[in-house]
């Protein structure tokens, strides 16, 4: 609504700044050394016993049988794998999993929560580690096995700590609004659709 002078309120001024991607993370990729050590024995087992058994049918059992083991053994993991990411942005952390079935949680920032670090002695010897994030729920939501864990704890404390005032006040409830000083938002608490690239 324009006033009489011709100016009108900035409908941009009240929001919160736009959503930046800080991170993309997926689990360290040692966890394919054992399917793609299968998978090299197989073919080379099967590259072995083709075409020398004496009966048709016994080569074509084993090249499907091959061929069998290394769907379960090596291409099924690795599309696991693939498939498991977390992205951090500068107002939730995502996280995607799944192959068949795949599921999406979201966690905002101005929530509040938890951050830990677990490492076994093989992840410490990789520098990599798990990451627990609990907001409350039943059970933590995990980054399992990524590089550089201690950086990653560093920059969820970071962009928690950074949230401005006002928004974070806006995502606590009109009390928490008024502690920061202001009155009560009107502004919708949904989240803004980001490029989810």
């Amino acid at each position: 609504m324009s006033n009489s002078a011709g100016w009108s309120p900035d409908p941009t001024a009240d929001q919160p700044p736009p959503e930046r991607v800080v991170a993309r993370l997926r689990p360290h990729a040692r966890v394919l050394f054992w399917p793609t050590l299968t998978l090299f024995v197989v073919c080379a087992t099967a590259g072995y016993f083709v075409g020398t058994l004496p009966e048709q049918w016994q080569n074509m059992a084993v090249g499907i049988g091959a061929a069998a083991l290394i769907v379960l053994l090596w291409l099924l993991p690795l599309a696991s794998w693939l498939n498991r990411r977390y992205t951090i942005t500068t107002r939730r952390v995502i996280f995607r999993h799944g192959f068949l079935v795949r599921t999406r949680q979201e966690l905002l920032h101005s929530r509040g929560y938890g951050v830990t670090v677990k490492k076994s002695w093989v992840q410490s010897a990789f520098r990599t580690g798990d990451v627990y994030i609990d907001a409350g729920a039943e059970k933590p939501l995990v980054m399992r096995d990524i590089r550089n864990p201690d950086l990653v704890q560093d920059v969820l404390h970071d962009l928690m700590e950074d949230l401005p005032a006002p928004i974070r006040a806006r995502r606590m409830g009109p009390r928490a609004t008024e502690a920061y000083g202001g009155t009560p938002s009107a502004v919708s608490d949904e989240s803004s659709f980001w490029n989810r690239g």
